[in-house]
């Protein structure tokens, strides 16, 4: 775990943003997740270092990479070309964009991560400070999983808060419960995924238990903050009408009155092939709000609020 409270490992600052929480917000994507869900959208997200992109429709397969890697980390396998990121020194590292990235004629390859301070993140943040006012924005750290930096991130909600910036985070809600509360004490809002209901199945397509994930939600419900969890609805996995029934038992369990429900998408598709990762869900269709009026109608019948 990265805990340096001086700079983080950030892979993207999005600006006018409107669905991670109220208003238009700037989202700071944090690298590093806890979680390894197969079907993630953001898979560059997962590795708390800094990594390197592939793009083979930009490659002119000259091997300049390969041959310029001190580490010999970047190889050609099969007229693809893979990063054993275990070798990898990391673009900053070895030169300040990674050497590999900086002799590649055809921009093929790209950094993933990158350090930043708060102070570097609040000069892009405060940009846009007439935006948050007039809209009732803010600022959402994402991810990754911002808890993963635990240092940092609360040094940066200090920041925001100190500049009475709405607070919000997407999150996983996996970290131990003396952490979680820390970082929960400068939020305003949690935005609170929740994989599967049955402990079993979320450590099959997760690898972590649900158990302090949920523990940690009913926390922050007592503690009075605004939390609004959030179910990632996946075909074959957590999308029958008993699974609804089991996220409905844990949701009152820890005290929720609603959930927001993600059907299932390909967005993130490509970033694997970038990453030379296979993508189980190639060939899994995609869901709509609509395919899921049954799925849906269990959480309000329940008198959950389940909205899209």
């Amino acid at each position: 775990m990265h805990e340096n409270p001086n700079y983080g490992i950030i892979f993207n600052i999005q600006k006018f943003s409107i669905n991670d929480g109220p208003g238009i917000r700037t989202v700071v994507f944090f690298k590093g997740c806890p979680l390894k869900c197969t079907w993630c959208a953001n898979p560059e997200s997962q590795e708390p270092r800094m990594q390197i992109l592939w793009d083979e429709k930009k490659c002119l397969h000259c091997d300049t990479c390969v041959r310029s890697c001190p580490t010999l980390a970047v190889k050609n396998i099969g007229g693809k070309i893979f990063v054993d990121h275990k070798k990898c020194s990391g673009a900053g590292v070895c030169s300040e964009r990674g050497i590999c990235i900086e002799k590649c004629p055809a921009h093929a390859l790209k950094p993933e991560g990158e350090r930043k301070t708060v102070a570097e993140i609040m000069e892009v943040v405060m940009q846009d400070l007439p935006f948050y006012e007039e809209s009732g924005g803010g600022v959402t750290l994402s991810g990754g999983e911002a808890t993963m930096q635990p240092e940092f991130a609360i040094e940066l909600l200090k920041a925001l808060k100190a500049k009475n910036i709405h607070t919000a985070i997407e999150t996983t809600g996996f970290a131990s419960p003396a952490i979680f509360r820390r970082v929960v004490e400068y939020l305003d809002l949690l935005l609170f995924d929740i994989k599967h209901w049955d402990e079993a199945k979320h450590k099959e397509k997760t690898f972590v238990s649900n158990t302090p994930i949920l523990q940690n939600m009913k926390y922050a419900i007592d503690a009075g903050k605004e939390v609004l969890p959030r179910l990632p609805v996946i075909p074959n996995y957590n999308n029958s009408l008993d699974d609804a029934q089991g996220f409905v038992r844990r949701l009152k369990a820890v005290g929720a009155k609603k959930v927001q429900l993600l059907p299932f998408h390909q967005f993130g598709e490509n970033k694997y092939k970038m990453l030379g990762r296979d993508y189980e869900f190639s060939h899994v269709k995609q869901l709509r709000p609509e395919d899921l009026k049954d799925f849906r109608q269990v959480f309000i019948d329940a008198g959950i609020d389940a909205f899209f």
